[in-house]
């Protein structure tokens, strides 16, 4: 009998972020601020996948993403499915779709932007052009790739 072997230990409650492309959990833990939860993260980073080759995963333990955090994190990894845990077995799955709008994530980029000097927060508009997802400022109208968009 062939015994499988977890890379990442399994949660009893929580959310499991998989088939995040290798390289980015980091900035995923980083944006979503998954460490001020006071709850165990397991982290695991290049792990052997089938479909993309490698990957990481982020298990939260006592956790639930709710779907616009969900589809927020489409941002940054669209291919990622977010798994809801309960008693050790996969609840729900939820794929995600980008926001028509986001606010309050990001820093728009043009220093000359209304939204560095008044007291308004950031509202982009999101499309996506091929593949490469593209924020419009709400104040300025200037269009930008995601990742020249700075993390508010």
């Amino acid at each position: 009998m062939e015994q499988k072997k977890l890379s990442v230990e399994a949660i009893e409650h929580g959310t499991v972020i998989d088939h995040i492309p290798a390289g980015l959990g980091l900035s995923i833990l980083r944006q979503f601020k998954l460490l001020h939860y006071g709850n165990a993260v397991t982290v695991g980073f290049n792990l052997p996948s089938r479909t993309q080759g490698s990957k990481d995963i982020i298990k939260i333990k006592n956790v639930l993403f709710s779907e616009q955090d969900a589809n927020r994190l489409a941002l940054f990894a669209p291919e990622a499915v977010v798994n809801q845990i309960r008693d050790f077995n996969v609840v729900g799955k939820m794929r995600l779709r980008l926001p028509d709008t986001i606010s309050e994530v990001f820093r728009c980029p043009n220093t000359n932007c209304a939204s560095h000097g008044e007291p308004v927060s950031s509202r982009f508009y999101v499309r996506v052009q091929g593949r490469q997802t593209k924020l419009k400022c709400h104040y300025c109208e200037k269009t930008f790739a995601r990742e020249a968009v700075a993390e508010a």
